[in-house]
């Protein structure tokens, strides 16, 4: 395994709820806690992959979600958030811990995201932080394989190698307009992946979300979270700090990422079965292709039907077109409206 730079530390965001994989992800057990192929669940394998001792990762998460990490990493260090705030408050509190534990760096990264080249990911990470050692904001630029309408786009400047400079953001641009993208050379997906010094990251946050320069503030002073955190803006890093930043560079990687931000994504994740992908006990297809099927416990019998989802967990089953699945989140507002809240 080679090694990432002694340090550095790891600062995880476990805090989402991943609701386009409802039924599965719930408020007490979220995506990032979840297994989806039936090996280690996806937390455990992204703080595993960065081969970091427990004492350099830093897993940020919600109050609510603190048991299903627990039960993840139980030596993990947690930051606790006191409320939601998307990422930017709860990064930038992160950094200020990592500077108090004497880190020279951070690796922000999502704790629900699949890699496949995990020799790659650690080559990319140990590049970048050679980049921000020379004290700028560093993001890691996946190249496009397809005209992806889902994720957001990082238009690279001039510039060749592992260190370009950031022309602009493209926020989940249509069909015409990412294959265009794509066909240009010149525009990475944005993986939510960051690498930068903390007091790289501290200064941005000054120059740019003066609430949550105010909570960094009250921080240093001793102040607790629960009481410093109402004054931090409530916006991502995206759009709060790295959209403004002047110097932000992006390193190209291509290590196999997936952001598993729908079942329809588990294309590139679960394996080959009649029928299409699936885990399950079994699965008998007649007729059948295209479809993904997650049913543990059980043996799946497809009839003459194409391109579904089918989802079972012991109290909700999910039967979906994969061209709807994006809009599961949709369904499960519906679910909580009709009064079945203890289903999500």
């Amino acid at each position: 395994m080679s090694a990432l730079p002694s340090d550095y530390f790891a600062v995880v965001l476990a805090g989402g709820r991943g609701t386009r994989f409802w039924p599965l992800s719930r408020r007490a057990v979220p995506k990032q806690c979840l297994s989806l192929d039936g090996g280690p669940t996806l937390l455990q394998r992204t703080v595993a992959r960065t081969g970091l001792p427990a004492e350099r990762v830093l897993v940020v998460t919600g109050p609510d979600m603190v048991d299903a990490v627990r039960a993840q990493l139980p030596d993990a260090q947690l930051l606790v958030e006191p409320s939601p705030r998307n990422t930017a408050a709860p990064i930038a509190w992160a950094a200020l811990e990592v500077e108090r534990r004497g880190g020279a760096g951070c690796f922000v990264l999502p704790s629900d995201h699949v890699v496949a080249d995990e020799p790659a990911f650690r080559a990319a990470l140990a590049a970048a932080a050679q980049v921000a050692s020379r004290g700028g904001l560093v993001t890691l630029g996946v190249r496009p394989t397809r005209p992806e309408t889902g994720f957001g786009w990082i238009e690279a400047g001039p510039g060749a190698g592992v260190d370009v400079p950031v022309r602009r953001f493209v926020e989940k641009p249509p069909l015409a307009v990412a294959e265009r993208l794509l066909a240009g050379g010149r525009h990475y997906w944005n993986a939510g992946m960051f690498v930068w010094t903390p007091r790289a990251l501290l200064d941005a946050v000054d120059a740019h979300l003066p609430g949550t320069a105010a909570m960094i503030g009250r921080l240093r002073e001793g102040a607790d979270i629960a009481d410093a955190w109402g004054a931090s803006e409530a916006t991502s890093i995206d759009y709060g700090v790295l959209e403004r930043a002047a110097g932000l560079r992006v390193v190209p990687v291509d290590f196999g990422w997936s952001d598993v931000g729908s079942w329809t994504a588990l294309d590139e994740v679960l394996p080959a079965s009649e029928g299409g992908v699936s885990v399950a006990r079994a699965v008998v297809a007649l007729r059948a292709e295209g479809n993904i099927v997650h049913a543990a416990d059980k043996l799946v019998a497809l009839l003459g039907v194409h391109d579904l989802v089918v989802v079972d967990t012991p109290d909700v089953l999910l039967v979906a077109r994969r061209e709807d699945a994006q809009e599961v989140r949709a369904l499960l507002e519906a679910v909580e409206r009709r009064g079945h809240g203890g289903a999500t």
